[in-house]
C-alpha cells in the first residue's frame, strides 16, 4: 500500500471513528447495543490496526458485532464460515476448471498454442472471501469475518498465519497478493476448543458475556417493533431462567427474537404456562432441552414459579 493511500485511509477512520463512544453511538443507531467494553476493543481493532478474537457462547452477539462495524464504516463485509475440514481453496481461491478447459478447447479449435501461465492467471481465478478481502480496493479497509474459527482444523489456523500478520496471502502460481487496504479482522469462536497460542497472541481479545434481561428486552424491542414491551420483558426473563440449565443448546438472542416475534403474531400481551407450552418449539431446538424445560414446567419459565 502506497503511503498516501494508508495515510488516507488512516485519515478516513479517524474520520468516522475519532473515539470510543463515536463508535458506541454509531452501533446503537445501527441497532446493536455494545457495551463499553466491547467498542472499545472494536475501536482498537479500527484504528491501530489489529485482528481482534471475539469469544463468548453461542448467541451473544458476536457475528452480529462484526455485521454491525461493516455498516458503521460503510464498508463490505466478507464472511467465512468455518468449519471442520475447511481448506485453503474454500477460504481464499480456487481456480476455475470449467472456464480453464473451455480456453483449452477454444485454442485447440483455433489451432494456436496456449501458454500455461495464462491458464493460471488471475482471469481465471475465483475468489473466496480471504482473497477478496485481502483485494478490496478501498476507500476504507473491509471487514473480514473469521466465523467460529474454533471450528476449523489446527492446520487452518496455521494457514490464517500469514493473513493475520502480514494483511498478506501467497498464491504459488501468482506469488504474493499483498493487501492495499488491509482488512479488519474480526474473529469468532464459540471456545469449542482452545485456540493456538500463535493465533491469539497476534490478535486483540475480548470476551462477550450474555446480556441481562433489559438489555436483551431492549434488542428484542428494536429487532421486532411491534411486539409490546411487557411481552419483550417476560420473554427476556424467561429466556435468562432457562439459561440457568444445563440445556444442550441454550437459547440466545436470536431464540428471543424468534419466540417475541411469534408471541406477537399469535397476539400474546402477556407470558403465561399455555403460552410457553404451545411455543416451546420457537425457543428451545433440541429434544434434550425440552425435556429438561420440561422437568422445571412451563409456569417456572413464565415466572410463575416452580411447575
Amino acid at each position: 500500500m502506497s503511503r498516501p493511500a494508508r495515510a488516507g485511509a488512516e485519515e478516513e477512520m479517524r474520520r468516522l471513528v475519532p473515539d470510543v463512544a463515536t463508535l458506541l453511538d454509531a452501533l446503537n443507531t445501527e441497532d446493536y447495543l455494545a457495551d463499553v467494553g466491547l467498542a472499545t476493543a472494536l475501536f482498537l481493532a479500527v484504528r491501530l490496526p489489529q485482528p481482534i478474537l471475539l469469544e463468548g457462547e453461542p448467541g451473544v452477539g458476536k457475528t452480529e458485532a462484526a455485521k454491525a462495524l461493516a455498516r458503521v464504516l460503510d464498508t463490505p463485509l466478507y464472511r467465512l464460515q468455518c468449519y471442520e475440514g475447511i481448506d485453503a481453496g474454500e477460504a481464499l481461491y480456487e481456480w476455475n476448471y470449467p472456464r480453464q478447459l473451455l480456453g483449452i478447447r477454444l485454442a485447440e479449435a483455433r489451432k494456436v498454442d496456449i501458454d500455461e501461465t495464462d491458464l493460471f492467471g488471475p482471469t481465471y481465478l475465483l475468489r473466496r472471501p480471504l482473497l477478496q478481502a485481502i483485494e478490496h480496493a478501498g476507500p476504507r479497509p473491509a471487514v473480514l469475518l473469521l466465523d467460529e474459527i474454533d471450528r476449523a482444523d489446527a492446520e487452518f489456523e496455521a494457514f490464517t498465519f500469514e493473513l493475520l500478520a502480514e494483511a498478506a496471502v501467497t498464491i504459488p502460481e501468482l506469488g504474493t497478493v499483498q493487501a492495499s487496504h488491509p482488512p479488519i479482522v474480526i474473529l469468532t469462536s464459540n471456545r469449542t476448543r482452545d485456540l493456538h497460542d500463535a493465533l491469539t497472541r497476534r490478535c486483540l481479545y475480548h470476551w462477550i458475556d450474555y446480556p441481562s434481561p433489559e438489555r436483551i428486552a431492549e434488542i428484542v424491542r428494536r429487532r421486532v417493533p411491534s411486539s409490546a414491551e411487557r411481552i419483550a420483558i417476560e420473554a427476556a426473563s424467561a429466556i435468562t431462567r432457562l439459561r440457568t440449565l444445563d440445556m444442550v443448546k441454550p437459547p440466545g438472542i436470536a431464540e428471543a427474537i424468534d419466540w417475541v416475534s411469534a408471541l406477537t403474531v399469535l397476539g400474546v400481551d402477556r407470558l403465561d404456562a399455555a403460552t410457553v407450552d404451545r411455543t416451546w418449539g420457537s425457543v428451545l431446538k433440541n429434544r434434550d432441552d425440552l425435556d429438561l424445560a420440561g422437568t422445571r414446567g412451563a409456569a417456572w419459565v413464565a415466572g410463575g414459579g416452580n411447575g
